[in-house]
């Protein structure tokens, strides 16, 4: 019997040659990659010809024109550079175009795109698929299922919830006085907004900017929004948190009883509308559906609105004449401030005006992502083939000299009552049929804390610390928004001293 043995040189031989082969299979397949990318690259600079841009580098895009945390100061620019939209090329085979015009704006809006994936999908283990992620008619049914958790006799009691809340901050700001030192306000107002959510989403009783419970515990959800920790323990945290608060207030509801039992019994939250709600063909919101919703209510109502609060307070620091006045208002319609309702909140037109410029100056959301799902053609002839990714940008209309004339002055008279606008001129909770379905709850809490505010402080700026305005998902400050506050004297307090 004779055994066949393998020579190490033969051995090698054999190695060598796989290699080669599997090298020759990976530089085919590079090659074909290459290729798909040119052609596809060749496509995108077809599709989007009608529309100039700053030039590019074929694969680095502009990188060269985004220094570290310029996006804001990029966009002004190209705004005034390139009418209506401006490609901007993330690298060689990816774009996306810039809209900044409001009749872009109205005809991407009118539509029923889905929002662009790779701009949202980060969110996805955080908040789940609730109305923000969602598109098409799974979108549509949890829309109108929720609409009536934003009725406006489901909003009304909530503003008494949140008045509480800015009372507490601002308690806590007067023992913070006596360091004489400039105030950071965006993490306090962050706090509590997110103090206000848990008020009205859970009728949470307490504070949790006194005494945070679970639901705060490592800060789990700030970090969500401004530190960007984003862990797998944080979700689990987040998630556990939301459905323990599901689980025991579906018990709570079955041992109360019917709709009309528990409306007598106590105002309507939005975990409540939430549970009994049901839709067209009967069914209600499943667990997860139930905690994404929930968790989408509670990220989208406390950042966005924290952020929308601190710019009006700097906006309005760095404008003393139109803060005494929105003062003066306030005052003669709340006195003290000891008791502020939903009548008072129509009340305000001054204030208001002031809380809408700065929104214009400082959107809460500075872009919208939107993938065309079929082409488009604008008002002025040039058109966008499908597949192609926009990014609605807020910031940019907002900015537009074109839309509004000396953009960077802060003019509450664009919006006197009888002021003439475009319908999409002014977007801080977006439009069309996606609209935010919270801007009424999000307009009240901007009015609640900017009223009661103004009655106890007058609010300076830090000369020394002028926040840089930064895009994230919200619009945040690259170094903090730090005011510095002087405490006023209380009518009353003056009127018992004489």
């Amino acid at each position: 019997m004779s055994v066949s043995v393998l020579s190490p040189s033969r051995l090698l031989g054999d190695v060598s040659g796989i290699l080669q082969a599997a090298s020759l299979l990976i530089l085919l397949l590079l090659l074909i990659k290459a290729v798909q990318l040119y052609l596809h690259r060749q496509w995108l600079l077809k599709a989007l010809q009608q529309f100039p841009c700053p030039p590019s580098h074929w694969l680095f895009g502009h990188i060269q024109e985004l220094q570290q945390d310029q996006e804001l100061q990029r966009i002004q620019k190209w705004v005034e550079t390139f009418p209506s939209a401006c490609p901007h090329w993330l690298w060689g085979g990816k774009v996306r175009v810039q809209l900044y015009d409001p009749d872009y704006m109205k005809v991407i809006l009118g539509r029923s795109d889905p929002k662009s994936h790779g701009s949202y999908r980060f969110l996805a283990p955080w908040i789940g698929y609730g109305l923000l992620l969602l598109n098409g008619q799974t979108w549509f049914q949890h829309r109108r299922m929720l609409t009536p958790a934003f009725h406006y006799d489901i909003l009304k009691p909530y503003v008494g919830l949140m008045a509480d809340s800015v009372r507490v901050m601002l308690d806590k700001w007067e023992e913070l006085l006596g360091q004489d030192s400039p105030l950071e306000v965006f993490q306090h107002v962050s706090l509590m907004t997110l103090d206000t959510i848990m008020k009205c989403a859970f009728s949470h009783q307490g504070s949790i900017q006194v005494d945070r419970n679970a639901f705060h515990q490592n800060d789990t959800i700030y970090s969500l929004t401004s530190a960007g920790r984003w862990t797998h323990r944080a979700c689990q945290l987040a998630h556990q948190h939301t459905d323990q608060v599901i689980q025991l207030r579906k018990a709570q509801l079955q041992k109360e009883g019917e709709l009309e039992k528990i409306k007598r019994k106590r105002h309507l939250d939005f975990l409540d509308i939430l549970l009994l709600a049901k839709m067209e063909n009967g069914s209600i919101l499943s667990d997860k559906d139930l905690r994404a919703e929930v968790d989408t209510f509670m990220f989208e109502g406390h950042d966005t609105t924290a952020s929308g609060i601190s710019w009006i307070l700097y906006a309005l620091a760095t404008h003393p004449k139109h803060q005494e006045r929105c003062r003066e208002e306030i005052h003669s319609l709340l006195g003290d401030g000891a008791s502020i309702t939903w009548n008072h909140l129509d009340q305000m037109p001054y204030t208001t005006m002031c809380i809408k410029e700065a929104l214009r100056l400082y959107p809460p959301v500075p872009g919208i992502g939107r993938e065309l799902s079929t082409p488009v053609t604008f008002p002025d002839g040039r058109s966008l083939p499908k597949g192609i990714m926009v990014l609605l940008s807020i910031y940019g209309l907002h900015h537009n000299p074109k839309v509004w004339p000396n953009p960077e002055v802060f003019d509450p008279f664009r919006f006197a009552p009888g002021s003439a606008q475009h319908s999409h001129a002014f977007l801080p909770f977006s439009g069309g049929s996606r609209n935010c379905i919270g801007k009424q709850f999000a307009m009240n809490e901007l009015k609640v804390a900017t009223a009661l505010t103004l009655l106890r402080f007058e609010l300076l700026p830090d000369p020394t610390r002028i926040p840089i305005p930064i895009a994230r998902l919200v619009l945040k400050s690259k170094n903090g928004i730090h005011l510095r506050l002087r405490r006023l004297p209380n009518p009353c307090e003056d009127k018992d001293q004489l």
